[in-house]
């Protein structure tokens, strides 16, 4: 699985957990809908970290536990 990818489960997951929108998700965090969903849709393949850290704290969480799952600690190393 690549990176982006696991970027984009952790946020749906976190969105269902929270009972969240994607447009809520984008209001809690200060972003626009677009930017998030972007994200989601694959049409940004190389999302910036600033923006996963708003992300996190519109849904009151560090980078840390964002980054804290099995899909993270098992990814495989994108250079090869």
């Amino acid at each position: 699985m690549s990176t982006v990818a696991a970027v984009r489960n952790r946020i749906l997951q976190l969105c269902e957990e929270r009972n969240l929108s994607i447009n809520m998700l984008a209001n809690l965090s200060a972003l626009s809908p677009s930017s998030v969903k972007n994200i989601l849709y694959g049409k940004s393949q190389n999302p910036k970290l600033l923006t996963i850290k708003m992300m996190c704290d519109g849904l009151g969480i560090t980078l840390a536990e964002f980054f804290n799952t099995d899909e993270f600690n098992h990814l495989e190393q994108e250079i090869q």
